[in-house]
C-alpha cells in the first residue's frame, strides 16, 4: 500500500512535555507505532501506510491535548494511551488520564487505563462493585482512593478496610505479641496504600477516633455498617460463608468495594473462594456491579503484565479459564442471550 505523509504544527510549549526528558516519550512512541515520526522545531511528520498515520496522529493529539490540562507525560502514559487506541476505544485517553480522584504533596492518583476509569465510575454509580483482576492492576488502590475521597467530601462518615487473615486461618491466637502485633502483617498492605493517601500525622488520630477501621475479616461479623466505605481486599480468600456474611453488613448510606484476583486462591483443603461464588449468584442484581481488569491494566514494571499473560497461558492448559461476568444487567442479559443461540 502506498506511503502517505502528514504534518502537524504544535503549540512551542507542548512540544518538550510531548517528547519528555532526553525524548524518552518520542522513542516509546516510536517503539510502539509502525508509522515513522520525525521531529523538528515544533513541526511533527509522520510517514505510513494511511491507517498507521491516522492511528500516530490520533495518539499525538490525545498526548497534545493531555499537555494542554496540565497533565505530565512519561512513557507509561504514553503506552496507555497507545493501548486504549489500538484497542479501538471511543472515548478519549486524554479524558480517561485526566480523571484525578486524590492529589496530596504534589502526587495525584487518577485511573492509568479504560477499564481503571470503567471502575472508578462503576464505584460511583453502584452501591457494591467487585473489582476482580491479576495483580498490579490498581482494584484495590483505586478502591481506597475512592473511600478517602468519599470521607474527605462528606459523601460518608467513615472508613472500613478489611481482608481476610486467611495464612493464619483467622485463628491467630498461636501467634507471638499483642492482637495489633499478630494481625498487622495482613493489613499492612492496607496501611501502606493509606499513607499514600492521606497525612500520616492524621491517621492515628482518625483510628482512634474510629473514622479509619482497618481489620480483619473475622471482626466484621454480627455489624451493621451505616455511613461507611468499606473496601473487603483479598476477597478471593474468603469462603462463601465468610462473603455472605460480609455483604449482608451493609447499612444505610454506605458503598462496598469487593477487590481480588480468582486466579490466586490461598483457602486451605480445596474450598471453594467466596469471591468466585458471589460472581456466579449476585450477577442478576441491579447496583451490584462486576468490574474486570486484566494483564493490560497493569500499572506496575511492565514485566508484570507479561509475567501475568505467561501464567494464565500455562493454568489455561491445565484447569478450565475462569468465566467472564459482564458488568452490568444489560449486558448479562445480552450474553445470556447470545448463550442460548
Amino acid at each position: 500500500m502506498k506511503s502517505v505523509r502528514s504534518s502537524l504544527e504544535l503549540a512551542p510549549e507542548s512540544v518538550f512535555p510531548l517528547l519528555g526528558s532526553a525524548d524518552e516519550n518520542l522513542r516509546e512512541l516510536e517503539r510502539l507505532l509502525e508509522a515513522d515520526i520525525h521531529v523538528r522545531g515544533s513541526s511533527v511528520t509522520l510517514t505510513g501506510r494511511p491507517a498507521e498515520v491516522a492511528l500516530a496522529e490520533r495518539i499525538i493529539g490525545e498526548l497534545v491535548s493531555l499537555t494542554g490540562k496540565n497533565k505530565g507525560i512519561t512513557p507509561d502514559t504514553v503506552r496507555h494511551t497507545v493501548a486504549m487506541l489500538t484497542e479501538g476505544s471511543e472515548e478519549s485517553p486524554a479524558e480517561v488520564l485526566s480523571l484525578d480522584i486524590l492529589s496530596r504533596r504534589g502526587k495525584t492518583i487518577r485511573p492509568k487505563t479504560l477499564n481503571q476509569k470503567r471502575y472508578v465510575d462503576a464505584i460511583d454509580n453502584n452501591t457494591v462493585v467487585f473489582g476482580i483482576g491479576p495483580a498490579g492492576t490498581g482494584k484495590t488502590y483505586l478502591a481506597m482512593a475512592k473511600a478517602v475521597q468519599a470521607l474527605q467530601t462528606k459523601q460518608v462518615n467513615r472508613i472500613i478496610l478489611t481482608r481476610p487473615a486467611v495464612e493464619a486461618g483467622e485463628r491467630l491466637g498461636f501467634l507471638p505479641g499483642t492482637l495489633n502485633e499478630k494481625i498487622d502483617p495482613y493489613l499492612r498492605p492496607l496501611y501502606d496504600a493509606l499513607h499514600d493517601m492521606m497525612d500520616p500525622e492524621a491517621i492515628p488520630k482518625l483510628m482512634a477516633a474510629g473514622v479509619i477501621e482497618v481489620a480483619p475479616l473475622a471482626y466484621m461479623r454480627g455489624r451493621t455498617l451505616n455511613d461507611s466505605f468499606i473496601v473487603l481486599d483479598e476477597a478471593q480468600n474468603t469462603t462463601a460463608e465468610q462473603m455472605k456474611m460480609f455483604l449482608t453488613r451493609l447499612g444505610f448510606g454506605s458503598k462496598i468495594v469487593v477487590t481480588g484476583d480468582v486466579t490466586q486462591v490461598d483457602l486451605p483443603g480445596g474450598a471453594r473462594s467466596g469471591l468466585r461464588a458471589a460472581s456466579e449468584i449476585l450477577t442478576d442484581i441491579d447496583d451490584i456491579h462486576f468490574a474486570q481488569l486484566t494483564s493490560s491494566d497493569v500499572v506496575r514494571h511492565r514485566l508484570v503484565s507479561e509475567i501475568v499473560d505467561a501464567y494464565d497461558r500455562f493454568e489455561s492448559e491445565v484447569r478450565p479459564p475462569v468465566p467472564h461476568y459482564p458488568g452490568n444487567r444489560a449486558e448479562r442479559r445480552a450474553a445470556s442471550r447470545g448463550d442460548r443461540r
